[in-house]
């Protein structure tokens, strides 16, 4: 993509970086219905133009600080949208190819495959939860059921931040090995 950017230091055109988000959506707004119409006619579907009009934005307030700000804008946001639309059109051919050859199918076959094997870890895990000690048991509970970060979970169980990663180091590897026992007991039974 040609870009018309200035190299050198910022020349009296150039607006203040306090000015700098002002002047971008000014000059953005101004052109966004013709921008629109191009990303229109690169990807007729309205939800695809709409992304990489979304996308063509942001990418151009990536690199605003860098534009030459005494050529048209218009041109520029629209060369922007036509590498923006390219990469998102051959992304979307992509996985319309990896569609087409049957995967969305096989991963859904997969999935019903494996969903009874997931039943009984899931089963396994919770008999095994219930097996652990309190005090580790309310670490892996502060954790993973009720989202409070390892912090909070140090301070609530008076313990490190350490002590605390530690501790769920070696409740997961036991929680793997009970979960993977069970599995053996139940396949030789």
């Amino acid at each position: 993509m040609e870009l018309h950017m200035s190299d050198g230091p910022q020349s009296p055109d150039r607006p203040s970086p306090d000015r700098s988000q002002e002047r971008f959506l000014a000059l953005f707004l101004a052109s966004e219905r013709e921008v629109y119409r191009y990303v229109c006619a690169l990807a007729p579907a309205r939800e695809d133009a709409d992304e990489i009009m979304q996308q063509t934005a942001v990418e151009l307030w990536r690199k605003f600080d860098q534009f030459d700000l005494t050529r048209p804008f218009t041109p520029l946001a629209c060369r922007f949208a036509l590498n923006v639309a390219k990469q998102w059109l051959d992304r979307k051919r992509r996985w319309r190819h990896l569609l087409a050859d049957g995967l969305a199918e096989r991963i859904a076959d997969r999935h019903e495959q494996l969903q009874p094997l997931l039943h009984d870890r899931l089963k396994h895990l919770d008999d095994c939860l219930g097996k652990l000690p309190p005090r580790q048991r309310s670490i892996i509970d502060g954790y993973y059921f009720h989202k409070r970060s390892v912090d909070q979970v140090a301070a609530e169980a008076g313990r490190t931040i350490d002590a605390v990663y530690k501790a769920m180091q070696r409740v997961r590897q036991a929680l793997h090995d009970c979960i993977e026992q069970a599995e053996r007991l139940e396949g030789a039974s």
